[in-house]
């Protein structure tokens, strides 16, 4: 499988009693099709599936399915603390009928590379289908390191890496050693090295709410090689993924950032609270002038 273009870890929206707003999560897929982004993933920890029990994650999956009906493709995340709930939400995601899945190492038991080689390769037999690497070592614990890659990338069937460990040397690393992974910008605020290093995909948080602007922003670098407009981009975008990135309520302000766009969005789940008045406030001001950076640039490209 080839993973070219903006794939989009999409929110789950909320209602106010922070049941799943099912209405407003069809709206989210469909806003991303409507947009052409070129892929969704289901269950990442943007959609906070940390929060979801069981039952809805699995729901989450086969509606998605359903309501992308072939138009993108679906992917979803299989990840838990608990890995007998990973390896039975892989065979549910592809009893579902998704397109592919994304696998990180579980969290907080820290595997030895050895030992988080034979869970991913457990994934792989289960599922059969195309796998996106997550390799982030913030959240898990545990970095996606050569003596792993080197074993796992002997089956086809691990097709491309997430990197989202936010070390440039890595990405250097994956482009010249790991060809046959496709390499996927998984850290906002190194997309366009990603990009200068040959990833021909982003695993992209913004698009939720800027979905235009992230895929002709991968236009702009990867079909058209035109890294000067890049880069006036990059400036635009990188005060929104500052803020996310060490805001400290990076959910809190993707949410907030939707519903700006008149997205559909609701509260996050406990534990997590909502956002002061003060960030909200400079959530709305950074989300705003790079709306209208943004706008003006890709009208002077077209």
């Amino acid at each position: 499988m080839q993973f070219e273009g903006i794939y989009v870890p999409i929110i789950t929206p909320f209602k106010d009693d922070f049941s799943i707003d099912w209405d407003g999560f069809g709206e989210v897929i469909d806003f991303q099709v409507e947009n052409g982004t070129h892929g969704i993933i289901v269950g990442g920890s943007t959609g906070e599936f940390f929060s979801l029990s069981d039952e809805e994650r699995v729901t989450q999956l086969e509606f998605a399915v359903k309501r992308a009906a072939g138009r993108t493709p679906v992917i979803a995340g299989v990840n838990d603390l608990l890995v007998d709930r990973c390896y039975d939400l892989t065979a549910k995601a592809r009893d579902a009928g998704v397109d592919a899945l994304l696998v990180a190492a579980p969290p907080y038991s820290l595997p030895s590379q050895k030992e988080l080689v034979a869970h991913c390769l457990k994934i792989d037999r289960i599922a059969n289908l195309p796998i996106i690497l997550y390799n982030y070592p913030g959240r898990t614990g545990v970095s996606m390191d050569e003596e792993f890659l080197d074993r796992v990338a002997q089956s086809s069937n691990f097709c491309a890496i997430k990197e989202s460990a936010g070390d440039i040397d890595r990405v250097h690393m994956l482009a010249r050693e790991y060809p046959q992974l496709q390499l996927s910008a998984g850290a906002e605020d190194l997309v366009l090295e990603f990009y200068a290093w040959g990833a021909r995909s982003w695993v992209s948080v913004v698009a939720n709410f800027f979905p235009h602007e992230a895929v002709r922003f991968h236009e702009i670098c990867v079909l058209d090689g035109d890294f000067v407009t890049g880069r006036k981009i990059m400036t635009a975008l990188l005060p929104i993924m500052n803020c996310l990135e060490k805001g400290g309520k990076f959910l809190q302000s993707v949410k907030y950032a939707c519903e700006l766009m008149d997205r559909p969005a609701g509260p996050v789940r406990p534990p997590m609270q909502p956002m002061k008045k003060e960030l909200q406030r400079e959530v709305f001001q950074i989300i705003h002038t790079a709306r209208r950076t943004l706008r003006a640039l890709l009208d002077e490209k077209e």
